[in-house]
């Protein structure tokens, strides 16, 4: 058994430069595979590569709410890019409201919209999201239901709220991924919510190359660290390591149907 780090960004400054390093020390630490998460679809063909290159490396496809003055996507142009074999998710997107600088939540009514139109074309290519949210939970989670995002789910993605909204994502049958903010000192409510979290739901994920965990704070992310976040989860829940190992294999190959699919 190995693990997967569920979101990651290989092509972002800090891994790109390195990547055979990165994939290296994925093997030593036994993260067995990736998923590389598009932010824009300036970037999807990078993210696409890569995934095609490496057979261990996944991709998906969709625009980050954080991302303005870019192309946006249609519904027909996301589910055409998620046919693709080596697409598992349509994501990262949902909405953040955390630099409004200035704007007030009706002004994002843009954002509002570009997260209907992944939820609308992950509907029609059947696959699941990888959600971001950020000071917009109520938002998030009401959109989400609005457009019967309940129908295909998928993954609030670096979990960081509250015991609240991860019961009503999980009521919206959503995963919950868990990244190595896990480890840091002052997350004990999220280590509390982590304990609480049904087994059949969890994920663990890096974000690389961003939110290094204990003992690598402060220095560049990358998917082997996933194993630090497994190892933290294990001593939170009381279990081995390897029964993390187990449960989120199991549950990253439900969510992502296609992984499983073609691995067998």
């Amino acid at each position: 058994m190995a693990l997967t780090d569920s979101h990651c960004h290989l092509n972002f400054p800090g891994l790109r430069e390195t990547l055979d390093e990165v994939l290296a020390c994925m093997r030593e630490l036994d993260v067995a595979r990736a998923v590389n998460i598009c932010t824009q679809l300036e970037e999807f063909d990078d993210v696409l590569a890569c995934a095609e290159r490496y057979p261990h490396i996944w991709a998906t496809v969709g625009v980050h709410p954080d991302q303005e003055g870019l192309r946006e996507p249609s519904i027909e142009e996301l589910v055409q890019r998620a046919r693709h074999p080596r697409v598992v998710a349509i994501g990262e997107t949902g909405l953040d409201y955390y630099r409004l600088e200035g704007r007030t939540l009706a002004d994002m009514e843009w954002q509002r919209e570009r997260f209907r139109v992944h939820i609308k074309a992950a509907r029609e290519a059947a696959k699941p999201l990888v959600i971001h949210t950020r000071a917009a939970a109520n938002d998030t989670l009401a959109i989400l239901k609005e457009q019967g995002a309940d129908t295909i789910g998928g993954v609030f993605h670096c979990f960081t709220e509250t015991w609240d909204v991860a019961q009503r994502a999980l009521d919206l049958g959503f995963f919950i991924s868990l990244s190595g903010i896990l480890t840091f000192k002052n997350a004990n409510g999220l280590r509390e919510i982590a304990k609480k979290l049904p087994e059949d739901r969890i994920l663990v994920e890096t974000d690389s190359p961003y939110l290094a965990p204990v003992p690598f704070r402060g220095k560049t992310n990358q998917p082997a660290y996933t194993r630090y976040v497994a190892r933290c989860l294990a001593e939170i829940r009381g279990c081995s390591e390897q029964h993390v190992e187990g449960f989120t294999e199991e549950n990253f190959e439900r969510l992502f149907k296609q992984v499983r699919a073609i691995a067998n």
